[in-house]
């Protein structure tokens, strides 16, 4: 590759953008910078470095990577998922409002209702799925609209939301920008800067890392100003992601490509799989023709992903088949290169209540899945014999 040249394909992206050998030594891994601060040449000057709360160079090639793969002009980096969240909300103040999507992972409208209310911003939640939920938007937006968050697909329910048609509506209105949690998808699957959003935030926990061993979020944004005010935010409140952590996240990224191939070849499977079985009463899966917005997903991503969440038809029923499980392991996130399986109701969604699961949809039988890497026979013959507990 040409020194200067700009690399296009998505999986030469993932492995070489910020991730340039070491100048000092050619190590093509480059190393961790695990320093908390940095050598000043005299008095205002420095190598671009002063302390780690404010940048640091591992850091600073992760957020590098991560905007070429989301198409965005630069991203920031945080501790998790929600602290990258948090951030964003610090663009808004006392008196906004906020249009959030009814079926959010739990913690998020925990955050939103539970913290940030009190702090005078307002949050309305509707239905943002398929052709309705964009008219939903835009009853909800209000002339001191600032932001439309939106999960797509959701958590646990898979349901899309049109996000370029979103994003229109939401442009017409020059004050509310749309925000996309892009982890279930991914940015090699889904591309939420290029359909016309605003912002794109990912807990990095997930299929970014790969590998169920470190937290993390990232934002991705458009604009200069966004990238000031979430630059400002890792430096005066100091909830910034590890020089370690970081490059975690580096190593996972360059097998992203491979992966998620992996994972949407088995999820596919495992979906017609469970569609099949009668001991299954309802499977929620983008990829499978009956679902109500498997046209949106095939124009809106270029893969189905590997989430599936199925109805198993009482809390005694997934209880019987989740304590069966050998392969899947009965756990809370996703996104790893091993077979997760989990119960919204009490993990994910437990701080939602039980009157919230009811209007969203959410079951005390309802069982989630993160499909894996592992030889799809497996999973499949390990589901098959849990199920049968039933």
């Amino acid at each position: 590759m040409k020194k200067n040249s700009k690399p296009s394909g998505f999986s030469t992206r993932a492995i070489h953008a910020g991730q340039e050998p070491d100048l000092e030594t050619g190590a093509v891994s480059p190393p961790i910078y695990p320093t908390s601060t940095y050598v000043q040449q005299a008095i205002g000057k420095n190598k671009g470095y002063e302390y780690a709360r404010v940048s640091n160079p591992t850091r600073t090639r992760l957020e590098k990577n991560l905007a070429a793969l989301e198409g965005g002009i630069a991203s920031r980096v945080f501790a998790s998922g929600m602290a990258a969240i948090n951030a964003i909300t610090t663009m808004y103040k006392s008196g906004d409002h906020v249009v959030c999507g009814n079926n959010l992972y739990g913690g998020t409208p925990r955050l939103f209702t539970q913290v940030l209310a009190g702090h005078g911003i307002e949050f309305a939640y509707v239905d943002t799925s398929g052709v309705e939920g964009v008219k939903n938007v835009e009853r909800a937006l209000r002339k001191n609209t600032r932001m439309v968050f939106v999960e797509t697909p959701t958590n646990p329910l898979m349901a899309l939301s049109d996000i370029q048609a979103i994003a229109r509506v939401c442009h017409r209105r020059s004050t509310a920008e749309l925000v996309v949690d892009n982890t279930f998808m991914s940015p090699y699957f889904q591309q939420p800067l290029a359909l016309g959003a605003d912002m794109v935030v990912h807990s990095t926990t997930k299929f970014l890392n790969g590998h169920s061993d470190g937290l993390g979020g990232v934002v991705v944004c458009t604009k200069p100003e966004q990238i000031e005010q979430l630059s400002f935010v890792q430096k005066a409140a100091g909830a910034i992601l590890s020089p370690f952590e970081c490059w975690l996240i580096l190593r996972g990224v360059k097998t992203l490509a491979v992966r998620m191939e992996q994972h949407d070849s088995s999820g596919r499977i495992v979906a017609k799989f469970l569609a099949g079985h009668k001991k299954v009463k309802r499977v929620f899966y983008p990829g499978l023709p009956d679902h109500p917005q498997y046209a949106l997903a095939k124009r809106q991503m270029s893969g189905f992903g590997s989430m599936i969440s199925f109805e198993a038809g009482s809390l005694s029923n997934a209880n019987k088949m989740l304590k069966k499980v050998r392969i899947c392991s009965l756990a809370e996130s996703l996104g790893g290169v091993e077979t997760l399986i989990s119960h919204p109701a009490t993990m994910t969604h437990a701080a939602v209540g039980k009157k919230g699961r009811k209007e969203i949809g959410i079951t005390d039988g309802m069982v989630r899945i993160s499909v894996g890497i592992e030889n799809v026979e497996d999973i499949i013959a390990d589901l098959d014999q849990a199920l049968h507990a039933i």
